[in-house]
């Protein structure tokens, strides 16, 4: 089928398309450290530029793939919104697929830790084997962090911009890290298209794992 798979969960913006004849490309806008991101000026504009290389229109897309977390606040409500909104006006299945899964899903015959910086000092955290969940998206401190990782064996790999973040930490308890500069460390749509096209999907529900930030001020302010 032909299918748009998208991923807005870390401060990068990625889209991917893949046609029912097995073409796929992807096309994304890796903001410098400390940048703003730019997901909702440049996902659409992304998602048209790869129509345009691909020679085929909205109305052509089958199935619209988005990362649902867990990751960055704004960002998923903005990829999800997006996908919806996409999905509703041009009649193609909305499914969401996990953004810590489709980190790990480049990495073949070893165990992965996919590992996203959540800010507050703390990490997204999910662990991945050939396909396979080994441990569900998590939340969890820098004193738990490695820990995590270790239980996919001495020869797990952690990568994500999570993984770099915290990379003395999780190297020190004998777990390596990819190069930083890797591929690996960035989500690909491509891969939430890969998934999406063998069914390893969820809902199109963003997975926050924890409050935003303006929640635990309103429940500070409460308590």
């Amino acid at each position: 089928m032909n299918l748009l798979g998208l991923d807005t969960a870390t401060s990068s913006t990625a889209v991917a398309l893949g046609r029912r004849d097995g073409w796929l490309r992807e096309a994304r806008d890796d903001v410098a450290p400390g940048e703003r991101p730019q997901h909702a000026q440049r996902l659409l504009p992304l998602a048209a530029e790869l129509l345009a290389a691909a020679g085929i229109g909205w109305e052509a897309i089958e199935q619209i793939a988005v990362g649902v977390g867990p990751g960055g606040y704004t960002g998923l409500r903005i990829g999800v919104a997006t996908a919806r909104g996409l999905a509703l006006a041009h009649g193609a299945t909305l499914v969401g697929v996990g953004t810590l899964r489709a980190l790990a899903e480049p990495v073949a015959a070893r165990s992965t830790a996919a590992v996203l910086d959540a800010r507050r000092g703390e990490a997204f955290i999910g662990l991945y084997r050939d396909g396979e969940e080994l441990l569900a998206p998590r939340v969890c401190g820098p004193a738990e962090l490695a820990a995590l990782a270790l239980r996919g064996g001495p020869e797990t790999l952690a990568i994500g911009d999570g993984a770099l973040r915290f990379r003395e930490l999780i190297e020190r308890a004998g777990v390596h890290v990819a190069p930083a500069e890797s591929h690996l460390h960035r989500v690909s749509a491509a891969a939430i298209c890969r998934l999406a096209a063998e069914g390893k999907v969820t809902s199109a529900v963003p997975a926050y794992l924890r409050l935003a930030d303006a929640e635990l001020a309103l429940v500070a302010k409460t308590r």
